[in-house]
Formats: C-alpha cells, structure tokens, sequence
C-alpha cells in the first residue's frame, strides 16, 4: 500500500518563493510609463539563468493536463539553466518545490500560483513536472537550449498528495 505525505498549499509570495525562484506578477512590482504614457512596463520581473557561452534563451509553449489523481511520485531540476512558466489562458497550477543541491524529501513546499502569476525556478530547483488544475492549459515557458544533460529525476520515496484547502 502507497504511504502519501499530503502537503497543504502556501500563497505564493516573493518572499516565500524566494528560496526557490521568482514570482512573475504585476503585484507590487516596479513599473514606469513607455509608448508615450499608453504602456505600463513592469520591469525585470524576472531573469533567465544561462550556464553555457553556447546556451541560449528560448520561448516554448507547453499545453498541460491535470494530475488525475493528484499525487506526484517525481521531482525535477534543470542545472544548466533557469525555467519559467507563465499562463496564457488565466489558470491556476501548483508549484512544487524543493532546494537546489541534495534533495531533501522531507523540505518540499507546494505554492498555488495563481492564473495572473508565473514562476521562475532558479537553476537546480528541485520542483515537479507541469501541475495546471484544469485541463488545456497553455503556458510561455522560458529556458535553455543548448549542450549538456539538463534534466536530472529523483523518484520519492513518500507519495504527496497537494491540499488545496486554507488557501
């Protein structure tokens, strides 16, 4: 029998989601005028993290399905680069996240991100695969294309299981 570890959804802040990344969000964020004062620029939400003097910048659209059920066995992270995600049709995903560097099974966060935000993970986040709560969700995905193994799995030990309640 599957032992689940059920982690409840913290709101995503920047300062909460530090450790992990950036928070893309208009919220609080510095702004000026551009385009004869008809544009509002919100400036260097975020960066994208390059290793390589090869390595390139890319824009990708991923289309991504709900986790039916909701438990996630998997973590991620991408060394050489950092990787954003912002949606494009207004849904809400679940950011599932642990420090870079030795995985510790035991310090995962889940954050609700919500539709009008985006995440950037720093290089080497742990964090899970795609994780929108409605189905046909497009996502701008912002990372790196270049040489060199960029995608490292760690299957868990424990099953979790988000909570989206309390948030």
């Amino acid at each position: 029998m599957k032992q689940f570890r059920r982690l409840v959804a913290e709101p995503l802040t920047r300062e909460a989601f530090a450790p992990f990344g950036d928070v893309i969000d208009t919220d609080g964020a510095e702004s000026f005028p551009i385009n004869q004062g008809r544009t509002e620029r919100f400036h260097a939400l975020s960066t994208v993290a390059l290793s390589g003097a090869t390595d390139r910048g890319i824009l990708s659209i991923f289309r991504g399905q709900p986790l039916v059920p909701l438990e996630l066995d998997l973590m991620e992270r991408h060394p050489l680069g950092s990787q954003s995600f912002i949606p494009m049709n207004n849904v809400d995903f679940l950011a599932v996240v642990a420090l870079p560097g030795d995985f510790d099974e035991t310090a995962v966060r889940v954050f609700l991100v919500k539709g009008h935000q985006g995440v950037t993970y720093h290089a080497g986040t742990w964090h899970a695969p795609l994780l929108p709560l409605k189905a046909d969700a497009d996502y701008l995905v912002v990372d790196r294309k270049g040489p060199g193994q960029n995608c490292d799995e760690i299957n868990l030990q424990q099953v979790i299981r988000p909570i989206l309640a309390a948030v």
